[in-house]
């Protein structure tokens, strides 16, 4: 993120605090906001505080030394997958919009047939579908990804025109389960499964030539 905020790309305030930080009882923010291990994935023990709790987490947090504490944003949950490599050739798939029950994407509902509902592409006005597609391809070019990535956002539509955009994080190595969100794009954009692999392959092989 701090690669990204130079080129204009927006993400939510936070900072990086040690176990003893977070267990010690003072709120880092106002609350609500969310604590993110930095040396986990796929969004395990991902915590959202809110108001009114004693402490950011319990004494019992078990997911590594560090986490990244972010001010919760609050709205729709958007991805936007991007085909890519070195060369600066980029292709964005389209938005999808995820719709949960929770307040946080989890591992459940992320890894869980039902718990989940992907809409394809979401439904959200033209200028927001196109500013996340953006943002997308310029985190995966800034960042210097290759092959698929995926960049997440939160976007709060109170807010006029992009103002409730936010970069959540971007993943240079997203799923590819039949509940996957960037295969379930590259579908909805006329690219079967087959045809998005085989792509995935060549692209690695041309990268090593």
């Amino acid at each position: 993120k701090a690669l990204l905020a130079p080129v204009g790309v927006r993400s939510p305030k936070g900072l990086v605090l040690t176990k003893g930080e977070l267990t010690g009882g003072a709120h880092p923010m106002p609350a609500p906001y969310i604590v993110k291990p930095v040396d986990e994935g796929s969004t395990v023990g991902v915590t959202l505080v809110r108001e009114g709790q004693n402490s950011p987490v319990g004494d019992a947090w078990t997911f590594g030394e560090r986490a990244l504490v972010e001010e919760f944003i609050p709205g729709r949950e958007l991805t936007v997958g991007v085909m890519g490599g070195l060369d600066g050739e980029c292709r964005p798939l389209t938005v999808t919009e995820i719709r949960f029950e929770a307040q946080v994407y989890d591992y459940t509902a992320k890894y869980s047939a039902g718990h989940a509902v992907h809409t394809v592409p979401a439904q959200i006005p033209e200028h927001v579908a196109e500013e996340a597609k953006r943002l997308a391809v310029l985190a995966h070019r800034t960042l210097g990804c290759r092959g698929v990535s995926r960049s997440d956002f939160r976007w709060d539509d109170r807010k006029s025109g992009t103002d409730g955009l936010f970069f959540l994080e971007i993943n240079n190595q997203p799923g590819m389960t039949p509940l996957s969100l960037v295969p379930e794009q590259a579908a909805s954009v006329g690219l079967t499964y087959g045809a998005l692999v085989a792509w995935m392959v060549e692209n690695a092989a041309c990268q090593l030539d």
